[in-house]
């Protein structure tokens, strides 16, 4: 697999752009390979913590390379250790930056006197990085990672995992094939508050779990945005990436509206935007299903124990196809979201559980509803509650089921970095959880009842479903059959 390059190999941005970077000497800290991931199918093993999340390194040798894919809104939170994730440790230094957009690269080039790349590639010729964190459109995703797991660098991956089932699959295998540490962004799994809850429900305290409610997060529309001319400094032609090119518009260039770059320089555009942004619209993202659902289903594929399956069949209500939204000028995301919430998305576990997104309470997009024969448990962003109340006071027993320990998710890769063991959100999890998001667009586009077979990964007769495992690509960007 090859990805047209239609810029100079190795041209360090820094230079190009006239910033008279300096580079520091960086001595890395290559290692050998984790081994393959351990513990029973849906509960991953308890992995006990150190007492400090930020332990400081020995010496030199001690010290982890980063480098950074993207240098838009999320990795700038990133970067500083904003938006629940954690800060990195003291003994991991950015060393090297790469976007499409040359003068963002090169103004993170300049505030972290490291080189700057337009294309990441380059980024992972370098031999002082190894880890590299990417936050890129979610069509963006899979390319970074498979090529960072071909080049031995261990990976911090935004969520979701990915914007197909078939790609998350080969991502998943890539990280297996080369024995990279891999965590994703679903840091609401390193929380404490949403650990015990996970495990109250885990452990029966309302017993047999039959209904779990979430939230109803509405899939992607489609734009037809009038041109813009494209600014000299963005490669627009690899920033559509497998899909087709389309005009340029920074109102879909930019992820969501208002864009805050943290503290970087807002360009005149950028702050005049309109929105909603590429996350909003097919064929770049799966809409808030993905992007949002994927915290909120994480805590519902963890506590029901399917971090290794997920449904078995999946339906819609009504039986209706999604009604197709175009945006053709710039507006709010107000209209879209609406319409693309409809119809209602149901799922059934092989256990006879029945997941339905039809939650309407905000604070249910980073949970759910966990119904059982005793009580209910409601898991939100950095919380839960029970109902009826009390359900929680007493400890749990000592031979409890236990979930992985970790408080301190950034914290938690890179010391999975050093131990080569698997992180909190590890690969195959994050492929469930990204697969659950896939198949319920999958089904309001179909707009009626499918089965699906969590092992085989497919839609068990219906060639029709099974096209939608995948998207066209475009000459270049092909998923790769051997990783």
């Amino acid at each position: 697999m090859t990805v047209s390059r239609k810029i100079t190999r190795r041209r360090l941005l820094g230079q190009a752009l006239g910033t008279g970077i300096g580079l520091p000497l960086f001595i890395s800290c290559r290692r050998e390979p984790p081994p393959l991931p351990r513990g029973p199918a849906g509960i991953p093993p308890q992995t006990p913590e150190p007492s400090s999340d930020d332990q400081p390194a020995a010496g030199p040798n001690d010290q982890v390379g980063v480098g950074i894919i993207g240098c838009g809104r999320r990795n700038g939170q990133l970067a500083i250790g904003k938006g629940g994730q954690g800060k990195m440790p003291d003994y991991a230094r950015i060393v090297a930056v790469a976007d499409l957009n040359e003068k963002r690269a090169g103004q993170w080039a300049a505030k972290y006197q490291c080189p700057a790349f337009q294309d990441y590639r380059d980024l992972l010729d370098r031999k002082e990085v190894d880890v590299v964190i990417y936050a890129t459109p979610e069509h963006w995703h899979y390319l970074p990672c498979i090529d960072a797991c071909r080049a031995g660098k261990d990976v911090y991956g935004e969520q979701p995992l990915s914007h197909t089932i078939r790609e998350g699959r080969v991502m998943a295998d890539a990280v297996r094939k080369h024995k990279i540490v891999f965590q994703t962004g679903e840091q609401q799994r390193s929380h404490p508050m949403t650990r015990k809850a996970v495990e109250l429900i885990l452990n029966g305290r309302i017993g047999k779990v039959h209904t779990v409610v979430g939230y109803n997060y509405p899939s992607p529309y489609e734009c037809d945005f009038p041109a813009q001319p494209i600014p000299e400094w963005l490669d627009w032609d690899a920033w559509c990436g497998p899909n087709e090119v389309v005009p340029y518009h920074t109102d879909l260039y930019l992820s969501r509206i208002p864009y805050d770059r943290e503290k970087y320089p807002a360009q005149p555009a950028e702050k005049y935007a309109v929105g909603p942004g590429w996350m909003s619209f097919r064929p770049y993202s799966g809409g808030e299903l993905a992007n949002w659902g994927c915290h909120g289903l994480s805590m519902v594929q963890w506590a029901l124990g399917m971090d290794r399956s997920g449904p078995v069949e999946i339906w819609v209500d009504p039986a209706e196809k999604l009604q197709e939204v175009v945006y053709q000028n710039p507006e709010t995301r107000d209209r879209g979201d609406h319409i693309a919430s409809q119809p209602i998305i149901n799922y059934k576990y092989a256990n006879g559980v029945v997941l339905t997104l039809s939650g309407t309470e905000s604070r249910l997009g980073g949970g759910a509803t966990f119904i059982g024969e005793r009580g209910k448990i409601t898991i939100f962003r950095e919380g839960y509650e029970c109902d009826p109340k009390g359900l929680d006071e007493d400890p749990l027993p000592a031979d409890a089921i236990r979930v992985y320990r970790n408080d301190h998710h950034m914290g938690n890769l890179f010391r999975c970095v050093k131990s080569r063991q698997d992180p909190i959100m590890n690969v195959e999890a994050a492929h469930r959880v990204a697969t659950l998001c896939h198949l319920g667009n999958i089904a309001r586009w179909l707009g009626r009842p499918l089965k699906w077979d969590p092992e085989k990964e497919e839609f068990p007769g219906d060639d029709k479903a099974n096209s939608y495992l995948d998207i066209p690509r475009r000459k270049g960007y092909e998923l790769p059959e051997q990783v």
